[in-house]
């Protein structure tokens, strides 16, 4: 079975093409600036050369036409024709509580992330693009949404709920959700894989630490707790989101910079994190370059970083009673030596030893960056949600078939 799993934005488009006999990806690409007449499109093919293309492409229909004519390119495709793939994963973010796991595309299922807009207005929305897209070029082609939030959705009520007015939540579903959840279960499921060991008598945190940053505790397979809230904004210190504050600060700020709800919005999302501490950049890497060169704004950022990431992880070790591996996952958690070298330093009460050597290697694979004694493994794990919406998507257009 040959699967496109698609990641649509407001104005761009990933998408991979997997085949599950193997779980090979055999063409990956990215459409940007959809909705110009100069977008840029990306193709590239397994094994052989990138592909670029600038051309007019207005809205997403256009682009995964644009798709599936690379895709079946004489010279630059990987299928003879579009009717060799059957079936299309999505990427939504939020699914609420409507969505405990994926889905088959079906006009209910529409219909309810329609109504998720409000939680999810940057991401859903442009989701519903992709879907409705890939409808209207592959009109008898299955198409399954796997979500961000459904991994989170074995969380505790005292774990979700925010301490306000309960009718909040009955009305409006004001609660915690979570986000990365395909990250979460793909990175914890391949730590219990790597140690040979049955992810039922594991505790892991899992740190998925990007541009984006969570934190999850996962306790015998299922998170019971993570950083993220009702929205994205919650949690750690991220590249340009702000993570926790005093709610009280907003009004606050509202009143004595005269801002607008969208302004105050845009700064605790844009315009806050590691950017605005630093006054550099929200890239760990120009960070850790201008700490190295001692700046600093640039070493605040980066201890205010370490700080909260490091704050979380004790405490879901609090809350499992006790931590058997802590895994770093997503661009920073996988690259940056010097985050995860100061984060173990700061473990060893828990019983962390990390190994200098094997944190300063570099590779695509889990590996393991703890010593011999640790009596905590660490690791480092390559994420890879596109193989999870893959997976979800096969297992549920079989099961149809069956």
């Amino acid at each position: 079975m040959k699967i496109l799993v698609i990641n649509a934005g407001s104005s761009s488009l990933k998408y991979q093409l997997y085949d599950m006999r193997d779980e090979s990806v055999l063409a990956k690409g990215l459409v940007e600036r959809i909705g110009m007449d100069s977008s840029i499109v990306t193709h590239k093919p397994a094994g052989r050369a990138e592909v670029t293309e600038v051309s007019e492409i207005l809205e997403h229909t256009t682009a995964i036409r644009k798709v599936l004519a690379l895709l079946t390119d004489k010279e630059h495709g990987v299928i003879s024709s579009v009717e060799d793939i059957d079936a299309v994963g999505h990427r939504v973010v939020h699914g609420g509580e409507y969505f405990g796991e994926s889905a088959l595309v079906d006009g209910d299922v529409k219909t309810k992330i329609r109504q998720l807009f409000d939680l999810a207005p940057l991401h859903n929305p442009a989701s519903m693009m992709g879907i409705k897209a890939a409808e209207s070029n592959m009109p008898n082609v299955p198409q399954v949404v796997v979500f961000d939030t459904a991994f989170h959705q074995s969380m505790p009520e005292h774990a979700y709920l925010y301490a306000i007015p309960r009718v909040l939540y009955s009305k409006h579903k004001v609660r915690r959700y979570g986000a990365h959840g395909t990250s979460h279960e793909y990175v914890s499921k391949t730590a219990a894989e790597f140690l040979d060991r049955p992810i039922e008598d594991l505790k892991i945190i899992s740190c998925h630490i990007g541009n984006g940053a969570s934190i999850t505790a996962v306790k015998e397979g299922r998170s019971i707790d993570t950083s993220m809230g009702m929205t994205p904004l919650e949690g750690l210190m991220m590249g340009t989101r702000s993570g926790d504050l005093d709610p009280a600060i907003v009004p606050y700020v509202m009143n004595k910079e005269e801002l607008t709800v969208n302004e105050v919005n845009s700064m605790l999302n844009k315009h806050s994190g590691l950017l605005a501490i630093s006054g550099i950049s929200s890239d760990m890497r120009e960070i850790t370059d201008g700490m190295s060169k001692g700046d600093a704004n640039s070493k605040l950022a980066f201890d205010m970083y370490e700080y909260r990431l490091r704050k979380y992880i004790g405490s879901y070790a609090a809350l499992m009673n006790g931590v058997d591996v802590i895994v770093f996952t997503a661009g920073v958690g996988e690259n940056s030596v010097v985050l995860r070298k100061k984060v173990c330093e700061n473990l060893t009460y828990l019983g962390v030893e990390l190994d200098e050597e094997l944190n300063e290697i570099r590779s695509g694979e889990p590996r393991r960056i703890s010593s011999a004694n640790s009596k905590v493994q660490v690791l480092v794990i390559p994420t890879n949600e596109e193989l999870v919406i893959a997976r979800d998507t096969n297992r549920i257009v079989q099961g149809i078939k069956s």
